[in-house]
């Protein structure tokens, strides 16, 4: 993943997919993500800004993941958190961390952006799957507001 300004489409979305990527490997690896970010930061200059929101998203998953468990069982029930695949709890963790904790982006980039990286990273289901439960949490935990997008 190169960080060449002139080709990136959204910083954003590249800060997204380290993040994602970088709790994946914290989950399979079981090394401290300073160590992570650490390793990337070596291998390719990643602009402070994109380095900042890097550091955000998976301070706020790491610091809330029981709370994001929790409401990932509550939404999808029938698939227990600890039985999907990591690439999918990652991302909706990610997700909704952004939705119902940090509030800083708006619900539907954060739902459009979870849909891209399950179409990029996540298997055939994933992207609806996805969806789904990021729907729910909003028909939910935020009645009358717009839903996930179609």
């Amino acid at each position: 993943m190169s960080f060449d300004l002139a080709t990136m489409v959204s910083p954003r979305r590249k800060a997204r997919q380290l993040a994602l990527q970088i709790l994946y490997e914290m989950g399979v690896s079981h090394h401290t993500y300073i160590d992570i970010i650490s390793q990337h930061q070596e291998q390719e200059k990643i602009p402070e800004d994109v380095l900042a929101f890097i550091k955000e998203l998976v301070d706020g998953v790491v610091a809330d993941r029981k709370r994001l468990e929790d409401v990932i069982q509550k939404h999808a029930p029938s698939y227990p958190v600890k039985q999907l695949a990591p690439i999918d709890r990652n991302i909706l963790e990610l997700a909704i961390w952004e939705i119902l904790f940090d509030n800083k982006v708006p619900k539907k980039a954060a739902i459009n952006e979870a849909i891209e990286l399950a179409k990029k990273y996540g298997g055939e289901s994933s992207p609806r799957f996805i969806n789904g439960v990021l729907g729910s949490i909003m028909r939910t935990e935020f009645k009358g507001e717009e839903v996930a997008p179609s």
